[in-house]
This record gives C-alpha cells, sequence and structure tokens, in this order.
C-alpha cells in the first residue's frame, strides 16, 4: 500500500513494499530492480544530502549509491529493513564522493606542510569537513567503529536496526558506538 508521493512525483511505498521489491529483484525480476531504485531514490538523496549539502555533490553520490543498490542488491541479506541497508550504502558513497573531491581540490605537488588546515578551510562549500576528516581517521585506526557511529549519530538509528544490520550482539554496537565517540570529540572544531 502507497503512503505518499514523494519529492519527484514517485508515490512513496510502504516498507513492507520496498522489502519485497528488493526481494523480487534479488531474485532477478529487472522491473522491480527499476521500480525499487524509483522509490528509494529520494531518500537515498536526502541520506546523501546529510553528508554532502551542495547539490550537485549529493546528486553525484546519490547516483553512485543507486549504482551500487543495483550492483550489490544481492548483499542485502534481508534480516532488516532494505532502507537500513541503503542507508549504509549512500552514507558509503557520500564519503567516497567526500574523498574523490578532496583528493581532487588539493593539488599532489603541495607538500603536506602546505596544505591547508581541513577543520578551518572548507574544500566543499557548506561540508561538516571535521565531521568527515575525524571519520577518515577513525576508519583508518578502527574502521570496525565508523559504520556503527555514522548509523546513530548522524542518521539516528536506533541501537536494535544497527545491531541487526551489522549482525552484531546490541551490547557490541554500544561499547562500539561509545569507544568510536570518545576517540571522535577531540578531533571535532574546537575541541582540537
Amino acid at each position: 500500500m502507497a503512503t505518499g508521493s514523494g519529492d519527484d512525483g514517485v508515490q512513496a511505498l510502504a516498507p513492507d513494499e520496498i522489502d519485497d521489491l528488493a526481494r523480487r529483484a534479488q531474485g532477478g525480476d529487472r522491473g522491480a530492480l527499476e521500480d525499487l531504485l524509483a522509490a528509494v531514490r529520494p531518500r537515498t538523496l536526502n541520506v546523501c544530502r546529510g553528508v554532502l549539502p551542495h547539490p550537485a555533490d549529493a546528486e553525484d553520490a546519490c547516483q553512485e549509491a543507486l549504482l551500487n543498490v543495483a550492483g550489490k542488491i544481492g548483499s542485502w541479506g534481508g534480516r532488516g529493513r532494505f532502507t537500513t541497508w541503503l542507508h549504509v550504502v549512500a552514507v558509503n558513497s557520500a564519503r567516497s564522493t567526500y574523498r574523490r573531491m578532496k583528493n581532487q581540490a588539493v593539488p599532489s605537488d603541495v607538500l603536506p606542510a602546505e596544505r591547508p588546515d581541513p577543520r578551518t578551510t572548507s574544500v566543499i562549500a557548506g561540508t561538516r569537513l571535521d565531521l568527515l576528516e575525524a571519520m577518515e581517521t577513525l576508519e583508518r585506526e578502527h574502521p570496525q567503529m565508523v559504520e556503527p557511529l555514522l548509523l546513530r549519530d548522524v542518521y539516528g538509528l536506533p541501537y536494535d536496526e544497527i545491531a541487526a544490520l551489522l549482525g552484531a550482539p546490541t551490547g557490541t554496537v554500544k561499547a562500539q558506538i561509545h569507544h568510536g565517540r570518545k576517540l571522535v570529540r577531540p578531533l571535532l572544531r574546537g575541541d582540537a
């Protein structure tokens, strides 16, 4: 049963309908995959806008996320909602787009000491560079903490949903988030 109309005129679907489309798409139903991508595009774009507020950057990340969904739909395990899995794909695509743009923005011939401080110099207008840089640092040193921390503190998903998505006990997820917060806090602007 449809729940309303989306931003681009696409009929918004109920979570069960989205899950059903995803299962059919996993089974090779090309029409279901097309319908699924159209149904989740507005949600995917909103997630990407949360990381990359510049509209063109968010659109690029959204496109990348939808391509990843189409190519990797078989990796959705079906344990949780498809939209929860989609959040992870969209966040990772937005972060990948940010990394690519950051690498293009700083010429490779600039010595590291001459590079601008990312906490005070905007590479992409309007982006929380301190948060993105903190996540990059955390990913290098403690990669298992990045996804739970982003899903909880940026996207507000409940602990039990994160645990189901990651296939980990809720207590482990809570511990990863708590420890991740401790490590990230000093990296954020104003705390450094």
